[in-house]
C-alpha cells in the first residue's frame, strides 16, 4: 500500500490526472454559481447588490480562480519564490472565508431582526472580522518574502488553522441559534419545515467542512508529510479539496438553488 501510495504520488500521469480533475470539478461549481447568480439577476435586477448576489458571486471567483490554479498546477507549485505559490494557494481560501462569512452575517441579520434586536453593528463587524483576516495574511505574506524560513511558514498554517476554526464556531453560535428560533415556530407555519432543513443543513455542512479544514492545516503546520501547497502530494490535495471545499460548496448551492419570487408585471392601463 505504501509503494503503491508514493508510486502514484511521483508518477506526472497521476499528478496531471488528478489536478487536471479537481480543476474540471471546481469548474462545474464555478459555472453553476455563475448561472444562479444571472438567473438571481434577472429576477431581481432592481434591488443591486444583494447578500445572496454577492454569495454566489464569491463562489463563482473562488471556484474559478482554483480551477484555472489547479488547470496550472505545474506553474504554480514550482513557483519561485515560494511566496508567489502560497498567495495563490491562500487567497482563494480567504475569499472562501469571506462567501461563508456573508451567508452568517445574512442569518445573524435574520435572527436580530426577527427578536428586533439592532442589525447596524453586524455589517460593520463583519466587514472589520474580514479586513483584520486579510491585513493579518498580508502581513505573514511580506514576512515569508523578507525571510522565509520553517517558523514563519508554521505561523502561517496556524493562523489559517485558527481562522477556520473561528467560522466553524460562527456556524455553530449563528446557524444553531436561528435553527432553534424556526424550531420554536408553530409547526403549521408556512415554509417552517423547508426553512428548518435549510438552515440545519447548512450549518451542518459548513461547521464540518472548516473544522476539517482547521484540524488538516493545523496538523500540517507540525508534520511536513501532510504539506497540501507541494506537486507530489496529488491524493491528498484531492482528498482534501473535495472535502473542505467542492463538495461543501456544491451541496450548499444546490440546496440555496431556490430564486426569489418572480415580480408581477406592471399593469399599464390606457389614459382615457
Amino acid at each position: 500500500m505504501t509503494k503503491w501510495w508514493d508510486n502514484v504520488n511521483e508518477s506526472t500521469q497521476w499528478q496531471d490526472g488528478i489536478f487536471f480533475s479537481l480543476c474540471g470539478v471546481y469548474a462545474l461549481v464555478s459555472a453553476f454559481a455563475l448561472v444562479q447568480l444571472v438567473r438571481i439577476q434577472m429576477r431581481t435586477r432592481e434591488y443591486g447588490w444583494t447578500t445572496q448576489k454577492l454569495f454566489h458571486l464569491l463562489n463563482f471567483v473562488v471556484h474559478g480562480v482554483r480551477a484555472v490554479l489547479f488547470g496550472f498546477h505545474h506553474q504554480v507549485f514550482l513557483m519561485h519564490p515560494k511566496v508567489f505559490c502560497w498567495i495563490l494557494l491562500d487567497l482563494p481560501g480567504l475569499l472562501f472565508f469571506s462567501a461563508y462569512t456573508l451567508l452568517l452575517l445574512f442569518w445573524a441579520q435574520i435572527y436580530h431582526e426577527s427578536r428586533s434586536l439592532p442589525t447596524d453593528k453586524l455589517r460593520k463587524t463583519y466587514i472589520a472580522a474580514n479586513v483584520a483576516v486579510y491585513l493579518s495574511q498580508v502581513v505573514i505574506w511580506v514576512c515569508i518574502w523578507v525571510n522565509d524560513n520553517s517558523t514563519v511558514e508554521l505561523v502561517g498554517k496556524i493562523f489559517m488553522a485558527v481562522v477556520s476554526f473561528i467560522a466553524a464556531l460562527g456556524y455553530l453560535h449563528h446557524g444553531g441559534r436561528l435553527f432553534i428560533m424556526l424550531k420554536r415556530f408553530p409547526i403549521q407555519s408556512k415554509g417552517r419545515s423547508k426553512k428548518l432543513h435549510e438552515v440545519g443543513s447548512v450549518t451542518a455542512i459548513c461547521f464540518i467542512c472548516f473544522l476539517i479544514r482547521c484540524i488538516v492545516v493545523g496538523v500540517s503546520a507540525f508534520r511536513r508529510d501532510l504539506r497540501l501547497d507541494v506537486l507530489d502530494r496529488p491524493v491528498q490535495n484531492l482528498i482534501y479539496y473535495m472535502v473542505v471545499e467542492i463538495i461543501p460548496s456544491a451541496l450548499v448551492l444546490f440546496i440555496l438553488r431556490k430564486l426569489p419570487p418572480k415580480r408581477p408585471p406592471v399593469q399599464y392601463h390606457p389614459v382615457q
